[in-house]
């Protein structure tokens, strides 16, 4: 059982040069790259930079994904920005997870099963969203509260779990340190997603357990994609093993 999976931080539609609101570029960067399931961080609703738009169901119509689920992450004067996911298969059971440390930014993880159809074979895939924080120490505790959560620590021997998104990770160590002892593998390794225009720092992860392995994962380069947002889409075509 084959499907595309995206994670993008979309900078709330806000070009990375030009400081520009347009989502209609997201939205190309998204068609383009014809995922199945699509984990977006830095979401905007109803906040005045980016027109009032509830992006969420913007982005879910425009690309033809049925199922959505949001996450109210960071509350601001007006409106707010969050996590979010799209999907052509149906979300059940979505939770809001908080991952906030004293003093530090609000932050959450948005969890939800995803029930795959693809053929006669149906599958349910446990989704992780999360935009982790700026600090090392932050982000170790984030991921190890994450884990413990009953959704992911209860989840049966045979259920596929992806945790995915901006992981803020400049030097790549809370996969070693943190994921790759709790089961976890990376899909594609370190690959740079930011900045857009220029990327230098693999930022934006994705991480499986119980999925097929695979390498085939890339970060969307078009020129649109380097103009959109501050970040660049991660890209993987993943397996689920039938059963």
């Amino acid at each position: 059982m084959q499907f595309r999976l995206v994670t993008y931080n979309i900078h709330k539609g806000i070009g990375g040069t030009d400081r520009r609101y347009r989502l209609e570029r997201i939205i190309e960067v998204l068609d383009h790259c014809q995922a199945d399931i699509v984990l977006l961080q830095e979401v905007d609703d109803d906040v005045p930079r980016s027109r009032h738009d509830c992006q969420v169901e913007l982005l879910a119509e425009a690309l033809g994904l049925p199922y959505h689920a949001y996450q109210r992450n960071v509350r601001l004067k007006y409106g707010n920005y969050g996590n979010a996911i799209l999907s052509r298969f149906p979300l059940t059971d979505t939770r809001d997870i908080d991952l906030t440390i004293r003093f530090k930014k609000c932050r959450r993880a948005l969890l939800t099963h995803c029930r795959l159809q693809l053929g006669t074979h149906t599958r349910s895939l446990l989704l992780a969203n999360v935009h982790l924080g700026l600090a090392g120490f932050e982000r170790q505790i984030q991921l190890r509260r994450l884990l413990e959560t009953s959704m992911i620590a209860r989840a049966v021997s045979r259920t596929p779990v992806i945790i995915g998104g901006d992981y803020n990770d400049v030097w790549g160590k809370l996969g070693k340190r943190i994921l790759e002892p709790a089961g976890f593998a990376s899909v594609g390794g370190a690959i740079r997603t930011f900045p857009a225009m220029m990327p230098l720092r693999p930022l934006d992860r994705l991480y499986y357990r119980n999925l097929v392995p695979t390498r085939h994962a890339f970060a969307s380069r078009t020129k649109v994609a380097r103009q959109a947002s501050d970040h660049l889409p991660l890209v993987a075509d993943l397996e689920i093993a039938s059963v």
